[in-house]
Formats: structure tokens, C-alpha cells, sequence
């Protein structure tokens, strides 16, 4: 049995012009921690035997995530579109919307739909990618969405969009 994985699905090419900004910061502070890390990692090289020498595997294993993070930017923030600008119809459900949702026990949850790299479940910010969102895209206030989760189907009621 070989290791062949097939590729990962594409992420959707879009960010808003906040979380653009923390990528660019994101990028700056790699570069500067990556001449802190070298430097140590040197240093470490400088005391000799590099097999045992727990100081260095740590520095280099740490370079080579920085690295790491730092391609992976290099390549995926000039393919970004910024979106920036609120759509024609504020009504209606599109990316960088906040969305306040009503489940079938009265339970109120509120979302933010923006691109893969922002993702953060903790603040609300879901991926445009993920199944809520894409049930959700061109949907208006007062619609039902229908979403098929591991658990089983849930049904939300569209109680208001806003883009602020």
C-alpha cells in the first residue's frame, strides 16, 4: 500500500480586506522570528555535535516550520481576491456577511462567511467552503436553510444580514 493521498479540494480564492491585513502581518512577524530562530540555531551549531544536541534539532524543527508557513503565504496571497465592498442587495447572503441564524429550538447563532484563511469558529468567522455557508450563499432574511451535518439535518431560519 503506497502513500498516495490525493490532492486537497482548492480553497476558495477569496479574503476580506481585514483578514488580508493579517496575513500581511502574519508574513512580517515570520521574517522577523525566522533571523531570531537562525541566529540561535547557529549558535547551537557552534557547540558541536549536532546528533545530541537537543538545543539544535529544536531550532532547526522550528526553522523548518517558519519556512513552511512562510511559502505557503508566498504562494497563496497573490492568488487572494479582496473583497471589500458590500454586494447591491444587502439583503441577501454573500461572502463577508454576518448572519444571524434561528435553529428549530429557538437557539439564535451568528456567523461571519469569509474565505478559507480566516477561519475561526471561536469569533463566529465560518469558511465560505464549509456546507452551513454554501447552503447559505444567495439566501434572504426570513428564508429556511436546510444543512446536512455528520449528525443528521439541521434546519436554520435566516433572521438577518448585515455586512458592517
Amino acid at each position: 500500500m503506497g502513500r498516495y493521498r490525493p490532492p486537497a479540494e482548492k480553497k476558495s480564492p477569496y479574503i476580506t480586506a481585514e483578514g488580508y491585513e493579517r496575513l500581511q502581518s502574519e508574513l512580517q512577524r515570520l521574517w522577523i522570528r525566522r533571523k531570531d530562530v537562525t541566529k540561535h540555531l547557529s549558535a547551537a551549531a557552534a557547540e558541536g555535535d549536532r546528533s545530541e544536541n537537543a538545543e539544535y534539532i529544536y531550532r532547526k524543527k522550528e526553522l523548518r516550520e517558519i519556512d513552511y508557513r512562510i511559502r505557503y503565504l508566498q504562494k497563496r496571497m497573490p492568488n487572494l481576491t479582496i473583497v471589500d465592498q458590500p454586494p447591491a442587495n444587502p439583503e441577501q447572503v454573500f461572502f463577508a456577511a454576518w448572519v444571524t441564524l434561528e435553529d428549530e429550538n429557538g437557539n439564535e447563532v451568528r456567523y461571519r462567511i469569509v474565505g478559507p484563511d480566516e477561519l475561526n469558529p471561536a469569533e463566529g468567522y465560518i469558511s465560505v467552503d464549509s456546507p452551513l455557508a454554501k447552503a447559505l450563499l444567495k439566501k434572504h432574511t426570513n428564508d429556511d436553510v436546510n444543512v446536512l451535518t455528520p449528525e443528521g439535518e439541521i434546519n436554520y431560519l435566516i433572521l438577518q444580514v448585515k455586512y458592517s
